[in-house]
């Protein structure tokens, strides 16, 4: 065990050694190994940032539920535009079918929805607010994030009291730093009380629904100002959330026949509806992000290869310069073993340093995007250590042939060149 440690211990040393009394050498061929791990680190750091903030994206339109929807998401409806168009929209009607006879489903919420609104208070107003209606169950299927007063209540609810919950951007620009809880805006040309206010989220180009320019009334109080019979500039939308124990699966297989039922499909005809969940879309994105990782994985292979040989350019160096030592280390005892691992150790020792640099590039440039653009970006524990990793592989691969020629050698011949 000590001799290991001594024989450690040594080719960090000789490494060390070598960089230094080689400056051009070893940066030319460290250079490879550099590049090569940030590209694969940047990359995968990139893609693994990419697809945290589009799956929290994502997760705001609601998680763990299936949606009953016109179109498809996990395919290219717009090539059968035509036939998708004719199917019909989830209704109010469909809601209340499956709230009646689903006894699969826990809770089920129907929204509609229509930008463009104007919303007054005094003297300021807002406009291009999108105004959203929902059934009462939404708050417990999806959560809004309410920073300040409350929900509707069920009385509130049922009797379509004109009551509002407000994104920040009409609470903001209409009320700025007073308190808008209990005062009266205008909308639709009647009086609303402000009951809430929904907490900001800012601005990201992955948030796919951005609820700070909206603006919040119960479903009953939104279907007597809203035409939802032509369905023209409203937009709706049914979700469905399993009971307890029950797969989306199982409850998929429920609604299709009870939608199939509502909306009276012959056994030949084909459903006019999707049920969608996210997972559908996930398997979309992994491709798509899988796809990006391999192409940061092939850029930083060919790197890392030109580095692997430059490594082994300067292994297959290093033994010719001490061959006579290996031949006296021989002589004296030394076996095959401990020779190899010698320069085994010295290879990935360079390769580490390499890498090592390549990291430190890598987490430069991602803080650097980082503060630059709103994109958060951030190196995490595993992909470091996958940096590290693969160095010591390719410092493994680079070594593995010089240090087994070394640990050949005969002792006399070394000797004598």
């Amino acid at each position: 065990m000590i001799t290991i440690i001594k024989v450690v211990f040594e080719s960090f040393r000789q490494a060390f050694n070598s960089l230094v009394g080689n400056k051009l050498r070893s940066f030319l061929s460290l250079v490879g190994i550099t590049i090569g791990i940030f590209c694969i680190i940047s990359v995968k750091s990139a893609v693994d940032s990419l697809q945290n903030n589009v799956m929290e994206g994502i997760s705001e339109i609601g998680s763990g539920v299936v949606y009953v929807e016109k179109y498809p998401w996990n395919e290219d409806w717009e090539n059968n535009y035509f036939k998708y168009m004719k199917r019909p929209d989830p209704d109010f009607e469909d809601y209340e079918m499956i709230t009646e006879k689903s006894k699969l489903a826990d809770k089920a919420s129907y929204s509609i929805f229509q930008g463009g609104k104007t919303i007054k208070y005094k003297s300021s107003s807002v406009s291009d607010m999108t105004v959203m209606g929902s059934s009462y169950e939404f708050q417990e299927i999806q959560s809004l994030d309410i920073e300040k007063g409350r929900y509707f209540t069920l009385s509130e609810y049922y009797s379509g009291a004109n009551k509002i919950i407000l994104g920040s951007i009409a609470a903001n620009e209409l009320f700025g730093n007073l308190d808008p809880i209990g005062k009266e805006v205008k909308l639709f040309g009647q009086n609303y009380q402000v009951l809430g206010v929904l907490k900001e989220e800012g601005e990201s180009m992955f948030n796919f629904m951005n609820f700070d320019d909206v603006i919040w009334v119960s479903l009953t109080n939104a279907r007597r100002y809203m035409n939802i019979k032509d369905g023209r500039g409203v937009g709706e939308s049914l979700m469905v959330r399993a009971r307890k124990g029950i797969s989306n699966e199982e409850l998929k297989s429920e609604l299709a026949g009870l939608l199939r039922a509502h909306r009276r499909l012959r056994p030949r005809d084909a459903d006019n509806f999707s049920l969608m969940e996210m997972s559908s879309l996930n398997q979309v994105l992994d491709g798509f992000f899988g796809t990006l990782n391999i192409a940061g994985l092939v850029i930083g292979g060919f790197a890392l290869i030109v580095g692997m040989f430059s490594v082994a350019n300067i292994m297959f160096v290093s033994v010719k310069e001490r061959t006579n030592i290996i031949g006296i280390k021989k002589a004296l005892g030394a076996q095959k073993f401990i020779i190899l691992l010698e320069f085994l150790i010295e290879a990935i020792v360079l390769c580490l340093i390499g890498g090592l640099i390549g990291l430190l590039v890598s987490f430069s440039v991602i803080t650097l995007i980082s503060n630059v653009l709103d994109f958060q970006m951030v190196m995490t524990f595993n992909n470091a250590l996958a940096g590290i990793l693969v160095s010591v592989f390719v410092g493994i691969i680079s070594g593995i042939i010089p240090a087994y020629l070394a640990s050949r050698l005969d002792p006399v011949v070394a000797i004598r060149q």
